[in-house]
């Protein structure tokens, strides 16, 4: 029987009240042993080496168990032994960032996991984001793009989502490291008492709080299976020099070194610019970058070059003798014609080899099977049929704000063997009140609109927009166009259907109108009014299908119940689901409770569906989202077609 292990606050009472408190020794530990421990809430003084358990274990029993290590009394006195589970020690990538912001780190780090990967070792990922906020769910998709959701809730960068694709994992909250979390989580610990009065500063206690999370989160398994993986592809966001970056900067020199030279590489990404018309190829703010980094304390052991044309060997030659790194661990990422290739570019200049062999890992590795990726790639490169479709929402100014949408509707495409054609609508551009305002964009708008073959309204938050997403909507419904809509898009969906067929003209949002007659959609009661972080019904959510003959359960795979994430405050008012229902519009998807209302579809229409869920953050490479896929098999006519075959 295990005895019990108090942290220090349940340890003090124990001790103050004279009752059951046993101190053991611990032997002297290493600071990688000892940090493991601090990070698991043990009652662990650092001077005296001793540890409170609620009860005297017996000699040989097994006292606590971490992640990391078991401990063990191998004394009578109480001296313990710490001991390791056998296992492979977790190998790092670090993918680090130079010169400029946007020069693709996330994908560059996606790419490599996948080469790895491809290589037969497993791969998780870790972003780290320099930023204070703790979570992402509260940024403007303006100024950092979507907010991707990942089964456990989690609001996080977007870059977790290319993660996800490339690598067809489930990663979690944690797998999201941002300076806010970090001070979060060492406050705490301060306030707790952990810290036993200690002066608390950033270069003990943050940096080996952050350690501690790495290691931590590096060993969750997120492909499935029980064991960690082999390799954790680690992304530094910003760009080495950043203030903000500087405490990870120093965390990760320390992990370097206390990991070693065999289970840690460094990929640094930088820019080669063309200045001029000369077309010369530059290198020096690469070598600024790269000395940079070195005086940092971290030595790149691969560069990777990105630039507008295959690098030039001149090149690559300058960049080995000046940053003292060997011109066959000097990658070229350059610009392809789409991001599948970048995987291929890696493989092709054998960055898989030099980072197998840093790692010393050659030995467990195969050569990399990347078969169905470069056929995945070169046949999206060979399509030539397109459709257009008709993006129309509130942040089309930055596309990045609805990448997982653009992804999801890649992955459509390409299994239909097609290529996307996105027309960006702004949604106020639609409104009435612009045909005075702005009339030639008003007119652009419509008429881009009228030539589209399916419309899509993606998710959003307040009503800048929504008269236009509602004309949108209207349109497809009366014309017979294609229709999906995405969380607001289902919302709005169900305004525009009690509006023009019910009569209800005031009928609305109360999260548009507060007051509204109508309330066809409301606030959902356990939301909160008050705080915006992470207050919304977030995650993976089961959705059961009232009848098996609706268009989505049969896109499904004709089941019962589809898992998909969920990120939203309002819900259709379930007081308004019958009159709705009467009236044409059916509910065919709630949750457990069959009184939220998650997909809606109405029959008659080559396809007209709402969802209150975001199916587009499962969507996979080789695998699109089936909500998709039927938007795309109805805008070219073959939707009923693939519902028979799949009976």
């Amino acid at each position: 029987m295990l005895a019990v292990v108090c942290g220090l606050s349940e340890g003090t009472k124990l001790l103050l009240r004279g009752t059951i408190g046993v101190v053991l020794r611990f032997p002297l530990l290493s600071n990688s042993a000892l940090r493991r421990l601090r990070y698991y809430s043990l009652w662990l003084s650092t001077q005296h080496q001793q540890l409170v358990v609620a009860a005297k274990p017996a000699v040989g029993q097994l006292v606590c168990r971490t992640m990391a290590s078991d401990s063990y009394l191998i004394e009578e006195d109480g001296l313990l032994d710490i001991t390791k589970p056998k296992q492979r020690q977790m190998k790092y990538v670090l993918v680090t960032g130079g010169v400029v912001s946007g020069l693709g780190k996330g994908v560059t780090a996606s790419s490599i996991g996948v080469v790895l990967k491809a290589c037969g070792l497993r791969v998780t990922s870790i972003k780290i984001d320099p930023y204070l906020k703790l979570r992402s769910g509260t940024m403007s998709p303006f100024e950092h793009g979507e907010v991707f959701v990942l089964d456990d809730g989690g609001e996080v960068d977007l870059d977790l989502g290319n993660y996800e694709r490339f690598l067809d994992v489930t990663l979690t909250k944690d797998n999201n490291i941002t300076t806010g979390k970090i001070y979060q989580s060492v406050i705490n610990k301060e306030r707790r008492g952990d810290y036993l009065g200690k002066t608390v500063q950033v270069i003990l206690m943050v940096l080996l709080c952050f350690g501690c999370w790495i290691e931590s989160v590096s060993s969750i398994p997120v492909d499935g299976k029980v064991d960690p993986a082999d390799v954790c592809v680690i992304e530094l966001g910003g760009t080495v020099g950043d203030i903000e970056s500087m405490p990870f900067i120093e965390a990760l020199r320390q992990l370097s070194f206390s990991l070693g030279k065999e289970n840690f590489c460094l990929v640094h990404v930088s820019l080669v610019p063309v200045i001029g018309v000369v077309g010369e190829q530059k290198t020096k703010p690469t070598q600024h970058s790269v000395r940079e980094l070195r005086a940092l304390g971290l030595i790149p052991d691969l560069l990777a070059c990105r630039s507008a044309q295959p690098l030039k060997d001149g090149a690559k030659e300058k960049l080995s003798q000046f940053c003292h790194v060997p011109v066959s661990n000097i990658l070229n990422i350059h610009d392809v014609p789409n991001i599948w290739h970048i995987p291929l570019l890696l493989r092709n200049q054998n960055a898989h080899e030099v980072i197998l062999k840093q790692l010393n890992c050659l030995s467990i590795a195969t050569a990399p099977d990347l078969q169905n990726w470069t056929k995945m790639a070169e046949s999206y490169d060979s399509l030539t049929n397109s459709v257009k479709i008709a993006m129309v929402g509130k942040y089309t100014g930055l596309t990045d704000s609805y990448l997982s949408v653009i992804k999801a509707l890649l992955h459509a495409c390409v299994a239909c063997s097609l290529k996307p054609s996105f027309e960006w609508i702004a949604a106020s551009n639609l409104e009435d009140e612009n045909a005075l305002l702005a009339p030639k964009a008003h007119a652009t708008a419509w008429e881009t609109l009228r030539s589209c073959s399916c419309i899509l309204v993606p998710g959003g938050f307040g009503d800048r927009g929504v008269s236009g997403m509602i004309l949108a909507a209207k349109y497809a419904r009366e014309k017979k166009i294609p229709y999906l809509g995405i969380c607001l898009g289902m919302q709005i969906s169900v305004i525009e259907f009690s509006r023009s067929v019910l009569g209800m003209e005031k009928a609305n949002s109360e999260e548009f109108d507060p007051n509204t007659p109508f309330p066809v959609v409301i606030f959902m009661p356990e939301g909160s009014r008050t705080h915006l972080g992470s207050s919304m019904r977030l995650g993976s959510r089961r959705t059961f299908f009232q009848s098996s003959t609706c268009v989505s359960s049969k896109l499904y795979g004709n089941s019962s119940f589809v898992d998909e994430r969920h990120r939203h405050r309002y819900e259709v008012n379930p007081d308004m689901v019958k009159k709705l229902e009467t009236a044409g519009l059916k509910f065919v998807g709630s949750d457990e409770t069959g009184k939220r209302m998650e997909v809606v579809e109405l029959p008659g229409h080559p396809y007209y569906i709402g969802v209150q869920f975001h199916p587009e953050f499962k969507s996979r490479p080789g695998k699109p989202s089936a909500l998709f896929l039927g938007l795309i098999l109805a805008a070219t006519g073959r939707l009923q077609a693939h519902l028979n075959n799949m009976n």
